[in-house]
């Protein structure tokens, strides 16, 4: 095979690479196509709004989305930038900004961390929040705020990429800290400090790598002297590890360098964290606390007492017990509910008649599902939970409100049949 005809071949299949990665919009579409080499050019450091599409060519809702994201980009020409980019082809990228579903809809505005779209999926309204943001950054601007983030260690860093680490202030603070169940590692710091500055990149590059497994935050002590009386903060920077006893912060006194920070994150976490729980949802409560702040809630529908009995469901809950007991340093939570009890549930999920034993992975909070296919055994759960986290595919809507009715809990024995009433066959056969 001469070099012309390598090199001819090795061209047919970057182009036909390239366009399915994308395969929604082409080359004459308004919409701005992004990869990993051009995002921080044309998003991260651009002077205005810029909408960004993460979206996947096999996905069906964005396909339906294709026409009207198009319809957006054109309505807001010279105003904003419409982007979209395959985050399926390009993981990092998604990975970055945690997306987990498809599409996401993101908006970047100049010395703001992305803010998540929820609105309704037409042109009007994602072109009305736009416009939303565009005024509010020329207010910003008129009044003379600077346009970088402040993020974790300080400094003030212009176009910069989002910072893992969460931005904590006095109305926050409670909510997302000391009434969570999560591990914080709190950075309190002022933003003209010098030791703050330098330990910065550190921070951010601690925060991104400890991404979903422990929760770093920043508090600007300058711009909150309340939350700096409050945990008694008298120097710059102070790092606080809030734990199981939140009313009792310990600090953190290691080196203040990523790796550092990293090792020591891991090493609490170890140490806080409690048994492997599954919970048996037997109501709204059980499902708001369970599921609502989980990043992903494993819920497990398993057969009637009267099919299984105690031993049978005995056994279906170790399993569940054994695979919780790998992630439980994850931030997913595992519940069950026997078949039956739930029904908008399971008609929801597509569970029911004679699948039982069957898993899902449930987002509640982006109202999307994704069903356990291969066998209801150890390694098939373990294999489904590591591909959920990692965003994978086959994640299904959830149209409306999840009606979770409360039930009695399981009372650990087997079931009893209730016996019909006794006739005789003379009664039976006998004239009316």
């Amino acid at each position: 095979m001469n070099k012309t005809r390598v090199f001819t071949i090795l061209s047919l299949v970057f182009a036909f690479s390239f366009d399915l990665s994308n395969a929604l919009y082409g080359s004459s579409s308004p919409v701005l196509q992004l990869t990993p080499s051009n995002f921080k050019s044309k998003v991260i450091n651009s002077n205005g709004v810029v909408l960004v599409e993460f979206f996947a060519p096999w996905c069906g809702h964005c396909k339906s989305l294709t026409p009207t994201w198009e319809k957006v980009a054109t309505t807001l020409k010279g105003i904003a930038t419409v982007a979209a980019i395959d985050a399926d082809a390009h993981k990092s990228v998604s990975q970055d900004y945690g997306v987990r579903g498809f599409p996401t809809i993101k908006v970047f505005v100049p010395g703001k961390p992305p803010i998540d779209y929820q609105g309704a999926r037409d042109a009007k309204a994602i072109s009305q929040f736009a416009i939303k943001q565009i005024k509010a950054l020329l207010k910003d601007r008129l009044d003379g705020k600077t346009t970088g983030t402040t993020t974790g260690g300080g400094s003030s860093e212009k176009k910069s990429e989002p910072s893992a680490s969460v931005e904590l202030n006095s109305s926050n603070f409670d909510e997302l800290v000391t009434e969570s169940k999560d591990l914080w590692i709190v950075e309190f710091f002022a933003p003209w400090c010098g030791h703050c500055k330098k330990l910065a990149p550190e921070w951010k590059k601690a925060a991104k790598n400890l991404k979903g497994k422990v929760k770093l935050g920043h508090v600007d002590c300058d711009a909150d002297k309340a939350i700096q009386s409050r945990f008694k903060v008298k120097g710059f920077p102070t790092i606080l590890v809030f734990g199981a006893d939140k009313s009792s912060p310990l600090p953190y006194e290691g080196a203040r360098s990523a790796s550092a920070i990293e090792s020591f994150a891991l090493e609490q976490l170890e140490a806080n964290a409690g048994p492997a729980e599954v919970t048996e949802l037997t109501g709204p409560d059980a499902m708001e606390e369970k599921c609502g702040p989980a990043a992903i809630c494993f819920v497990s529908f398993l057969p009637d007492i009267l099919d299984s009995k105690a031993e049978g469901r005995n056994k279906y809950l170790e399993m569940l017990l054994s695979v919780a007991e790998k992630f439980k340093k994850d931030p997913i939570s595992f519940v069950w509910v026997a078949a039956g009890k739930q029904p908008d549930l399971e008609k929801r999920v597509g569970v029911g008649g004679y699948g039982y034993p069957a898993m899902v992975a449930l987002n509640a909070k982006k109202g999307a599902y994704a069903p356990l296919k291969s066998g209801f055994e150890v390694k098939h759960l373990i294999e489904f939970v590591k591909e959920a986290q990692k965003g994978g595919k086959g994640n299904l809507p959830i149209d409306g409100t999840l009606e979770i009715v409360k039930t009695e809990a399981w009372d650990g024995k087997d079931g009893e049949v209730v016996d019909a009433d006794e006739f005789s066959l003379e009664e039976l056969m006998a004239d009316d």
